[in-house]
């Protein structure tokens, strides 16, 4: 059942459209100002909102605007009792499906609901399904190294030159080599993965080569290898370094003559493949071990792009963790929930020994067990509910959290809220750092109040440090 929202400071305009919609199964509620109709909105989850556009202490237009910041796609019907050409394109324009003149016709405004609730469905369904068909999702961050990958992105995936994708698991090493194909001329051809580590050694060859029937026991018909899927296209090569040394003989031949040959078969086949490859183990030293081939490492290596550890970026943290919530949210079908300040700085505290994979479980698990407000109890609750590594232990066990010099020692709080004005503390005094002293820009960026920020930063006694 639809849950739609009136706006209108008319009593008999709501209570005739209560009336109307409710006649035909929908589910609706009405407030009589903007003001509440924003907090309704941002509580709740309605398909539809009718907004008169002029009220009383908040006018229509502004509703909307507002409205459509936090969730773009709620469809908006305008009502008005002044309603002029200009008027119905100024609200097209803000992002309104449609207006209507009051009084409303019955038919017209039972058609237009239908519409607009039928292209909201649409507009859901696509975002949803967008995401399940398209892996590849925007590289989050602006910090210095991931700045620094986007810009090799933007320089390299436009040639022909191999690239050697480098960095931890779960960085997002496959991520990068989604968008070097994203961004190449080969980026209507194909992308062909194929994961190394998860290939048995003596198989690895026919999945890259293919093979000819009868060429081994199992090999009950003819077979076409990635390489030859990948004609024209992109072939990726994931965790390179698991490779086995005969097929990795296999692979050099191939860059060097662009030709392969299907195990068992003698004929040589023409093969445009741009080659991308990722591991990460330390080639180099796997080559002092006799595991992978010094000449095979050069073919590839034309141009390395290391991927960093999520704990050595941790200003990225709030923007991969915010991305990742509104994406779970809108798959789960629930509204937005929200991390205060306090557990996104627990979050930035976590030594994430499983990356940014690590960071998409974390947050999923946040929105499952969590309220409406994800706060710092939360983040420590559930940083690692099997038993595994959370915040304490992390600092009990003396590793090194990149988002604090050296670790917490939790005996010197003497209860929960002398931890919580150390953390705060430390969180305004980083964005501070951060904006330069800024404290209108530090005041937007953590969203306070700049009287609110300034009221801290003389609570904790912070100064600027002369340099």
């Amino acid at each position: 059942m639809a849950k739609i929202l009136i706006i209108d400071d008319e009593r008999a305009i709501r209570s005739t459209l209560r009336e109307i919609l409710e006649y035909e199964n929908y589910e609706v509620e009405d407030t009589d100002n903007g003001i509440e109709g924003l907090e309704l909105i941002k509580k709740k989850k309605f398909d539809l909102v009718l907004c008169d556009i002029k009220m009383n202490r908040m006018d229509g237009m502004e509703v909307l605007e507002q409205a459509l910041a936090f969730s773009p796609d709620l469809p908006f019907i305008m009502i008005s009792g002044h309603g002029t050409v200009e008027t119905a394109i100024e609200a097209s324009k803000k992002g309104a499906f449609d207006f209507i003149s009051k009084p409303p016709d019955l038919n017209r405004l039972l058609i237009t609901v239908r519409n607009a609730l039928d292209r909201g469905t649409l507009v859901t369904e696509t975002k949803v399904l967008k995401r399940k068909v398209s892996k590849t999702r925007d590289i989050l961050g602006s910090s210095v190294n991931i700045n620094k990958i986007k810009e090799t992105i933007e320089r390299v995936a436009p040639t022909e030159a191999r690239v050697l994708i480098t960095g931890a698991n779960g960085s997002g090493k496959e991520l990068v080599a989604r968008w070097l194909h994203e961004k190449s001329n080969r980026a209507d051809s194909p992308l062909i993965e194929v994961n190394c580590a998860a290939i048995p050694s003596e198989l690895i060859e026919s999945e890259l080569f293919g093979h000819e029937k009868g060429s081994f026991t199992s090999a009950v018909k003819q077979r076409i290898g990635k390489f030859e899927l990948a004609n024209g296209g992109t072939l990726f090569l994931d965790e390179i370094g698991d490779m086995s040394l005969s097929a990795q003989a296999k692979v050099l031949r191939a860059l060097q003559e662009h030709k392969i040959s299907r195990v068992g078969g003698e004929k040589e086949l023409e093969v445009n493949v741009r080659v991308l490859a990722a591991t990460n183990k330390d080639l180099m030293k796997e080559i002092e071990d006799g595991n992978f081939r010094m000449d095979l490492y050069h073919r590839l290596n034309v141009i390395n792009i290391h991927v960093p550890h999520l704990r050595e970026r941790i200003e990225d943290i709030p923007e991969i963790a915010q991305n990742f919530l509104e994406d779970i949210c809108r798959d789960y079908g629930m509204p937005v929930k929200r991390i205060s300040e306090g557990g996104m700085f627990a979050l930035q505290r976590l030594p994430w020994t499983g990356n940014v994979r690590e960071l998409h479980n974390m947050i999923e698990r946040l929105i499952i067990l969590s309220d409406k407000v994800i706060t710092e109890q939360d983040v420590v609750a559930f940083a690692n509910p099997g038993g595994g590594t959370n915040i304490g232990a992390a600092v009990d066990n003396g590793s090194s959290v990149a988002a604090v010099k050296g670790g917490l020692d939790y005996e010197k709080f003497n209860n929960f809220q002398d931890y919580k004005d150390h953390a705060e503390r430390e969180f305004i005094k980083f964005k501070l750092e951060k904006n330069n002293w800024n404290v209108s820009k530090t005041a937007d960026d953590i969203d306070i109040q700049r009287s609110h920020l300034y009221s801290k930063i003389e609570k904790f006694g912070l100064k600027r440090v002369a340099e």
